[in-house]
């Protein structure tokens, strides 16, 4: 059971863009299908597809800090001596999580705003904090995927040197 939570949690981000873009496909396919085979078009599909969009999007970020594929300069890491390397590395660790932070306070404060309108989606009526709300959500999720990939680091490099 522990294994397969967390089989789960290690793979969260995979999980839901490959099936949320298994249905974005899906939906975008029927609507071309619609509009030029029955000349009728959904009225959903759409707006479905650009709120799964946006949610990917977020969730990108989380994923990309798991796997540490952010884009990053390296050319004056590279140069430094490895001690310098770590400090410098924490140091932008702490930049992540600090604009991180910054990023869900700010996006949980669009999400109350939002909410207090009471705004609901044209096509689907549902509350537009939802969509809003893949933005805390994501950013939340990459400070956490940041803080695990630093630890896994931490603990491979003193594995290294123990070797």
């Amino acid at each position: 059971m522990k294994q397969t939570l967390y089989k789960i949690w290690d793979h969260l981000e995979e999980y839901v863009l490959v099936y949320s873009l298994m249905v974005s496909v899906a939906l975008v396919f029927v609507q071309v299908v619609m509009r030029r085979v029955f000349n009728n078009s959904l009225s959903w599909s759409e707006e479905l597809a650009r709120y799964l969009y946006v949610w990917q999007t977020w969730l990108g970020v989380s994923y990309a800090a798991r796997n540490g594929t952010h884009l990053r300069i390296t050319m004056l890491k590279d140069r430094l001596p490895a001690k310098a390397q770590q400090i410098l590395e924490i140091l932008v660790v702490l930049v992540w999580m600090g604009f991180g932070i910054f990023v869900i306070y700010q996006g949980m404060g669009v999400v109350n705003t939002i909410a207090s309108f009471g705004q609901k989606s044209s096509a689907l009526k549902i509350p537009m904090q939802f969509c809003y709300m893949s933005i805390p959500v994501g950013m939340f999720l990459m400070c956490i995927r940041i803080v695990e990939r630093t630890v896994k680091d931490q603990f491979l490099q003193k594995k290294e040197a123990a070797e």
